[in-house]
């Protein structure tokens, strides 16, 4: 936040105790910051994901809000349908939102997403990104980062290409509204998930959520993991409306990536060579989103 200014978190919970998640899921400490801000007129289309387990088996939820549970590649075309069924009934206060995992979003989800996008269906769509397919083993997912170790990249065939710029994509089809989030910043989050509820058509949240066992980390390092990502620019905060106007959101210190690098085992194999290799990556995207925020 900005100097001399502070922000409030809402007090009131819509995730309860007994949720089944891996002990430290960034994933859950994410829905329970978005429900705070969203509050109980909220529906939510759950494609397949980790979030399918946690939320617990029917009939009973971790969630105090409607849950819709869909295919893996639908969650936007089932989050258009559910809006369209709410205006049949004259509901204009109940949010839609889906929330997927990086695999639902980035791969097998993009082409309902992108269809609902731009036709600037009115509902938010979440993404809890833990670069990988967790669910089902740790795969690796067009979200996973260059270097890392999956089940499917094991060591000596580690991932050779960058992470997909999925906030880019989703400005490139020009939606009022399209951020960056992270569970170790929980008032920027919350402000985020605020704004976009206050906002009509498509809107997409791009949310860092660590997950200790596909990145190798005690759970009790979650959170520090997660901001170091911040710090080291390689998870930058930032917004854009109506796919132009780009504002960064918390200014890091620009430390080195190695810091983050080294604090996860399914990177420990990467050399002094690797090292620079993403730093150098980092630096080019700060400088490609400073230069957006310059002329937008």
């Amino acid at each position: 936040m900005g100097k001399g200014m502070s922000y409030q978190i809402p007090e009131d919970e819509y995730m309860y105790s007994g949720d089944v998640a891996c002990p430290g899921c960034g994933a859950g400490l994410a829905m329970r910051l978005a429900l705070k801000a969203l509050g109980p007129r909220t529906i939510l289309v759950l494609p397949a994901s980790c979030w399918s387990i946690i939320a617990g088996p029917f009939p009973y939820s971790a969630l105090s809000v409607p849950v819709y549970h869909t295919a893996f590649e639908t969650g936007g075309s089932t989050a258009a349908g559910v809006r369209a069924a709410l205006d049949m009934k004259s509901d204009r206060e109940t949010t839609v939102v889906t929330w997927a995992g990086d695999g639902g979003t980035f791969d097998i989800g993009l082409q309902a997403l992108s269809g609902a996008v731009e036709r600037n269906e009115n509902f938010i769509y979440v993404c809890y990104d833990n670069e990988a397919y967790m669910n089902t083993g740790i795969q690796r997912s067009s979200a996973t980062p260059f270097g890392a170790w999956t089940s499917t990249t094991p060591i000596g065939h580690t991932k050779d290409q960058p992470k997909k710029d999925m906030v880019g994509i989703m400005a490139a089809h020009r939606i009022p509204y399209a951020a960056t989030a992270n569970i170790a910043y929980p008032e920027d989050l919350v402000r985020k998930f605020q704004k976009a509820r206050a906002m009509k058509g498509s809107r997409f949240i791009h949310i860092l959520a660590t997950c200790p066992p596909g990145w190798r980390i005690a759970s009790d390092l979650s959170v520090k993991v997660a901001r170091m990502a911040v710090q080291t620019r390689i998870f930058p905060l930032y917004e854009v409306e109506n796919g132009v106007k780009y504002t960064i959101n918390v200014r890091p210190k620009g430390l080195p990536v190695s810091l983050y690098l080294k604090m996860q085992d399914r990177f420990k194999h990467l050399t002094a060579e690797d090292m620079a290799i993403i730093q150098e990556n980092v630096d080019r995207e700060w400088e490609r989103l400073e230069d957006r925020v310059a002329s937008s």
